[in-house]
């Protein structure tokens, strides 16, 4: 069996110092990856980044995720190598569609799978010591190379997506695919067949790519309390995927008419007043299918799950009812994951 790793995604909301404290205290705890999001506008990734490199000494980090439109792939590729040399070999890339940002940048997300493969294609031959030109249809370099030597030639690059094309652009050219909230079972499969048949297609054996499970979780013994914490992040999700509620549609799952007429007329924001407005009227169905919340118990059954179709990383991003996010990152690790492992034991 497959071992069965974990990562923490973290929101730069606050003090890089904060975020390399919770960095070292993961790594205390046995899990494999600290990722930090690129999000406008926070505090800057690559900054956080090297912050908790330096306060860790073994744990993965990277991005999750940049995209290939607000940051040019060949600084994305600079970035990444300076934070793969600071952290002594343990950084990766998360690469993906992206959202935030782009209405306050002017930035015109156009064919984003192409424009991910594309990205992922120069970053690779420029981490390699190679001098560039390429014209893509969406990314373009003239002549040019990194005035540097990487400390390592292949570092690890996963592609993040919800949608068939950009699943299938993780398995042609990527070391992993992430998924947000693939929880329920047509989500999940979706996501291992998509990924599976762009690996063939490239001539990959589809084993080779890991599969994430990128997930917000809330640990909690009321389960009532964590869904209810989960709801403003679901309308988040919805606002991010109109007019079509991608996901939803393909968890089986159809937007009451009221939730959908204020999802539409939202903005897409981290502001939680906006959200919280409308949370309330996210049905349960809606947090069950993206997300996990409840007790250790609960929780380990649906990673066991998970990890049985084909699920190798769980990345929580993680949230409490009384906001202090240490005690999901905790649990999981220390109740939820012992749990999901010996389940996985006794039933492979």
């Amino acid at each position: 069996m497959t071992r069965l790793t974990t990562g923490l995604l973290l929101l730069p909301s606050r003090p890089a110092g904060e975020l390399a404290a919770l960095a070292r205290h993961a790594e205390g705890l046995g899990y494999d990856g600290a990722w930090v999001a690129d999000e406008r506008f926070f505090r800057e990734v690559y900054a956080c980044l090297t912050l908790c490199a330096l306060h860790t000494t073994r744990i993965r980090l990277g991005p999750c995720v940049t995209d290939p439109y607000s940051r040019h792939a060949a600084l994305t590729a600079m970035a990444i190598a300076t934070l793969d040399e600071i952290s002594g070999g343990r950084a990766m890339l998360g690469i993906g569609a992206g959202v935030s940002g782009f209405r306050e940048l002017g930035v015109n997300p156009q064919r984003s799978a192409v424009a991910i493969r594309e990205a992922v294609e120069l970053i690779r031959r420029l981490l390699a010591g190679q001098t560039v030109t390429v014209k893509g249809d969406l990314v373009s370099f003239h002549d040019g190379r990194l005035d540097f030597s990487p400390l390592r030639s292949r570092i690890p690059i996963y592609v993040a997506s919800q949608r068939p094309a950009g699943c299938r652009v993780a398995g042609r050219v990527a070391e992993g695919a992430i998924m947000q909230g693939c929880v329920a079972e047509p989500l999940l499969r979706s996501f291992r067949e998509r990924v599976h048949e762009g690996a063939r297609q490239a001539g990959r054996d589809p084993a080779t790519v890991e599969l994430v499970a990128r997930l917000n979780v809330c640990v909690a013994d009321d389960r009532r309390a964590a869904r209810d914490v989960m709801r403003p992040t679901i309308v988040r999700s919805l606002v991010a995927q109109r007019p079509d509620f991608f996901t939803f549609a393909t968890a089986g799952l159809t937007l009451p008419d009221a939730l959908r007429e204020k999802v539409l007329a939202l903005a897409y924001t981290h502001d939680p007043a906006p959200l919280r407005a409308v949370a309330g009227e996210v049905p349960d169905e809606f947090v069950d299918a993206l997300t996990l919340t409840g007790s250790p118990e609960e929780m380990a059954g649906e990673v066991a799950r998970l990890a049985r179709a084909g699920i190798s990383q769980i990345m929580i991003y993680p949230l409490a009812p009384d906001g202090r996010i240490e005690t999901t990152i905790d649990r999981f690790q220390r109740e939820v994951m012992p749990r999901a492992r010996e389940a996985l034991a006794a039933r492979p």
